[in-house]
């Protein structure tokens, strides 16, 4: 007798032998070898070892010992041919010696194809995720053989669901009608009642309308039963076969499976001939909202147990899977946003050939006994329909080779169908499955001996391992997609699961769950057993769809405060034409909100401008000091130097002395740096606050915003405060030329390059706009001939109320909370620094109401301020995926679904593009009065732009483009990008007035 001994580690030693260890890939011979106790792992070793065994002469005695538990366990799942026990024990899974034969009939070396080793399984799951593509693309799906078809469930339960709904659960011979009460009364509950009603051959095989006709009795049955006829229902239709989905209550079937064969259905929307049959009766009603398989209402049963679930999985008397899967790798859909579940229907992989060499004779015999031919391969490889007529077909061959029952073959083995999957999931059972085996095969007319009824065991494992082995293929397929859509290093998920075979086969599950751990091992996988996921599922697809439409309704409710049409906006340009007419005239000047400042800036660049300016830009908590070098002739162009200081808080909220101190030490750091301390230039004073001019060289300061609160300023000329400063240092003196504001200098910035440039808009932190008006309607400044800068500071639109009608509650909210209150309304609309802030109220308003991050506020998202303004333009980024949006709000604390993501998305969008089209009601507003200014019927004028928001954001620029456009029709506006207006601009304005001046002092 040989005795084959392992260690747990892949070697083996053979009393009265030389040592032997199992080394090399399966494909090489067991060779001899001293054995070091090297590793190997025990299921690869176990592979070598087998021809050697299988080799051994017939009844050869061979003893196997395990000193390791797991190994024994490979060994005992493993082992080679017919095995006879000596013991009493039987050869099943476990960590104990076993004392075997190996007998001629050698079962495993008789089905060595169907024994699938973890590479072909891994190239199986390759292969699937091939066909799963295909089925996505929209060139490739009609060919593909996995359709992967859209089920228009784009959400899974979030346990917030309630109400009452009805289910129809049609999937096989039996039709079950169910009434799902679903209460979410602080804790989620979900009670049923159903009745099971039959479906005879004669129905399966006979008309569509015979087929929905007694669908349609069978509900009413239901109804009158319970005493709900009366009642109209909303209704989820289970329909357990091959459909493709245009809507959620739209589903064409493609093809019967499972034995139906009702004529004039296919090619047809179930949904409407049930509605049909139900119509026809007329004596009750119901709301059919939404129609689903089998596999998707299984993910969402389990759903509402487990958040984390996004998965389905069947495998009973057929097979299939779905999952949620992005939207923008779904080509058969319209839409990038979001998810959507994905019925694989998989039983048909390998329909195109993919499988062939995976496939054996005795798949191909069961293909063509099928009813379809050709068609659900896979399914046919792993299904309860078909596992016990393989079991059967390959126990019939192996008799006519005179391997088992004696070479015996009774009409029962013979006839088709009568060796059940319900007899391999008994068989394979530890305990009592040899006394099942010999009943069974007894029953079928046999008299089978001990080594038959091990044999016949035998053959059911390496069937039934065989399945669970090719499902977790495709499963690993489906969860690495999920992983790659996610972008995470580890996924952890949870598969919901339903099935007979799953159910009742004592090793499927076990075999399943491990395979997939082996395939995938970086996913944390939870198996979730569903509970009626065909009834129930199809009443929590039906409680989604009724709660997403609920809170949709109240979120647009909400959101549609910020759309506006084309009316409003003609309204909100009229208003502003009122109130730059108010800010002009002399007698309204002072009332005016809109405060039209002239800035005595009289021209524009001509292009024969020279020279080395200064200027300083103060417009934020950073500020910056340039030279500024501007050539005219061949050499024509701007080159500049800059250096950026930071302005502290304690500064910006301090004394006006300690502010342009600061200033002053900055400039004196800045000419020393250029090597030009002691050089007088001209300068231009970029003061981006609302100031009022009496002068070019002359501003007064009207107010501060943008947070600064230095004291001893407002009121006063900064130019005088810069120049006492200055004076105080001792060190230099400057020629301060002009004093402007950003939007003055974005403006000359893009004159310089575009002499059609009159106007200036920045959109940004802040936002204004300016414009070349013509003097005699400048009634602040004496003289009729020419033409004058005009600073709107249009942030203040709105401050007299005339914008109220237009402002949400949310408006309100961030004015109220502002450090100026009722100051800068039509800003606080638009500009960069309050969109965030708006945002974040409407997201705090849907959180309490349950709309939204499953009614629960992080405590991040009550800090104000912390949804930044720069996260609109990365949410609406269009090449930003969901899983992206999601990582942001993670930043900020908040743990979001898919679905709050697509959400947050949506919130962002109403508010930036209503910021982007009252900010084109107002520039349209300025364009069309310059066109009136001029007696023009048209005009083509350009508009410098600067600023964040217009420049970062994906769709601003695009929206407040196609306003003005749609609000001043008779006016062809092109927007001009400025380079570094508030810095270029005042060296610009600066050179022009140094132009003038020597022209005049000519």
């Amino acid at each position: 007798m040989l005795t084959v001994v392992t260690d747990g580690w892949g070697c083996w030693t053979m009393k009265g032998q030389p040592h032997w260890s199992a080394l090399g890939p399966r494909d090489q011979s067991f060779e001899a070898q001293p054995c070091w106790g090297l590793w190997q792992p025990p299921r690869s070793a176990l592979r070598i070892i087998e021809p050697w065994i299988a080799a051994l002469p017939p009844h050869q005695e061979v003893q196997l010992e395990d000193r390791h538990e797991a190994t024994g366990a490979h060994l005992g799942y493993y082992k080679m041919g017919h095995l006879t026990p000596v013991d009493s024990e039987i050869p099943e899974l476990g960590g104990r010696g076993r004392s075997l034969i190996c007998g001629g009939v050698e079962v495993d070396k008789y089905l060595y194809h169907m024994r699938l080793s973890d590479e072909t399984l891994l190239e199986v799951s390759n292969r699937f995720r091939k066909e799963m593509e295909k089925g996505l693309g929209r060139d490739t799906n009609p060919t593909a053989s996995v359709k992967m078809l859209p089920t228009f469930v784009c959400s899974t339960p979030d346990g917030t669901e309630k109400g009452d709904f009805l289910a129809l659960d049609l999937g096989g011979t039996n039709f079950r009608v169910l009434y799902v009460k679903v209460s979410d009364n602080g804790k989620q509950k979900v009670e049923m009642q159903n009745q099971i009603y039959a479906i005879p051959e004669n129905l399966m095989r006979g008309s569509g309308s015979q087929l929905f006709d007694h669908i349609a009795e069978c509900l009413a049955n239901f109804l009158e039963k319970l005493e709900i006829k009366d009642k109209k229902l909303p209704l989820g239709f289970t329909f357990s076969f091959p459909c493709q989905q245009n809507k959620l209550d739209e589903s064409i079937l493609l093809t019967w499976t499972k034995g139906f064969k009702a004529s004039g259905v296919e090619g047809r929307d179930v949904v409407g001939l049930l509605r049909k049959a139900i119509r026809k009766r007329g004596d009750f009603d119901i709301d059919v909202v939404a129609v689903v398989n089998d596999t998707v209402g299984t993910m969402m049963t389990c759903g509402y147990d487990d958040h984390n679930c996004e998965v389905g999985l069947i495998i009973g008397t057929g097979t299939n899977a779905c999952y949620m899967e992005e939207m923008r790798h779904i080509d058969l859909v319209e839409g990038d946003e979001g998810r959507m579940c994905i019925n694989m229907e998989w039983g048909a992989f390998g329909d195109d050939g993919v499988l062939d060499d995976v496939r054996t004779e005795f798949d191909r015999e069961i293909d063509m006994g099928s009813l379809n031919p050709g068609k659900q391969l896979f399914e046919k490889m792993i299904s309860g329909m078909y596992m016990g007529e393989l079991v059967r077909l390959i126990m019939v061959k192996m008799a006519k080779e005179d391997l088992l029952f004696g070479g015996k073959i009774t009409p029962n083995l013979l006839t088709t169908g009568h060796f059940e999957t319900r007899f391999v999931s008994a068989i394979e059972k530890d305990k009592e499955g040899l006394e099942k085996a010999n009943e069974v095969l007894s029953k079928l007319g046999l008299d089978p001996s001990h080594e038959d009824c091990l044999a016949t065991q035998r053959i059911c494992q390496i069937v039934s391992e065989r399945a669970a082995k090719l499902c977790a293929a495709t499963l690993a397929g489906v969860l690495r997609q999920i992983k790659e859509n996610k972008a995470v290093d580890r996924l952890r998920t949870t598969v919901g699961v339903d099935g007979s075979v799953y159910k009742k086969h004592p090793q499927f599950a076990r075999r399943l769950h491990k395979m997939v751990r082996r395939l995938v091992p970086d996913c944390d996988v939870r198996f979730l057993r569903s509970e009626d996921g065909s009834g129930k599922g199809a009443a929590m697809v039906t409680a989604v769809a009724y709660r997403l439409a609920s809170q949709q309704a109240e979120r647009q409710t909400t959101l549609d405060m910020f759309r506006l049409n084309k009316e409003q906006l003609l309204e909100i340009k009229r208003r502003m034409q009122v109130e730059m007419e108010r800010g002009l005239k002399k007698e309204t000047h002072s009332s005016a909100t809109v405060k039209m400042l002239p800035t005595y800036v009289r021209s524009t660049p001509d292009g024969t401008e020279k020279g080395d300016f200064l200027a300083l830009d103060l417009g934020g908590t950073n500020f910056r000091v340039l030279l500024v070098r501007v050539r005219n002739g061949m050499r024509r162009g701007v080159e500049m130097h800059n250096k950026i200081y930071s302005i502290p808080a304690e500064v910006m909220q301090g004394t006006g002395e300690e502010l342009f101190d600061h200033i002053v030490h900055c400039i004196s750091d800045f000419l020393e740096y250029m090597g030009m301390k002691g050089v007088s230039l001209p300068m231009g004073f970029t003061f981006s606050f609302p100031c009022h001019q009496n002068n070019l060289d002359e501003g007064i300061l009207l107010k501060w915003t943008k947070g600064f609160k230095a004291t001893g300023c407002e009121g006063e000329d900064v130019v005088t405060l810069l120049k006492e400063a200055i004076h105080r240092r001792e060190e230099f003196d400057l020629d301060v030329v002009a004093v402007v504001n950003d939007t003055v200098g974005t403006m000359m910035t893009c004159g310089y390059e575009d002499p059609y440039c009159e106007v200036g808009l920045i959109v940004g932190t802040g936002s204004n706009a300016c414009y070349m008006e013509e003097m005699r309607n400048v009634d602040l400044v004496s003289g009729e001939e020419g033409r004058m800068c005009i600073n709107m500071e249009w942030g203040a639109f709105g401050d007299n109320g005339c914008l109220d009608d237009f402002r949400t509650p949310f408006d309100k909210s961030v004015d109220d909370l502002s450090l100026n209150p009722g100051k800068q309304r039509y800003e606080k609309m638009i500009s960069g620094m309050y969109l965030g802030e708006i945002v974040r109220n409407i997201l705090i308003d849907f959180t309490k109401r349950g709309l939204l991050f499953r009614g629960r506020i992080s405590e991040r998202l009550k800090t104000r301020s912390i949804f930044e303004t720069k996260f609109l333009s990365q949410i609406e980024s269009d090449r930003l995926a969901l899983r992206q949006v999601r990582s942001i709000l993670q930043h900020l604390g908040l743990d979001s679904t898919c679905d709050d993501s697509i959400i947050v998305k949506e919130v962002c969008t109403a508010v930036a593009r209503r910021a982007a089209q009252l900010c084109g009601a107002g520039l349209a507003a300025v364009v069309d009065r310059i066109r009136e200014n001029r007696g023009l019927d048209f005009l083509k004028i350009t508009v410098g732009v600067d600023g964040t928001l217009y420049k970062l954001h994906p769709h601003f620029a695009t929206v407040l483009h196609q306003t003005v456009q749609d609000l001043a029709p008779n006016c062809s506006v092109t927007f001009l990008q400025s380079e570094d207006g508030s810095g270029k601009g005042a060296a610009l304005i600066t050179a022009v007035a140094c132009r003038i001046r020597e022209a005049g002092q000519r």
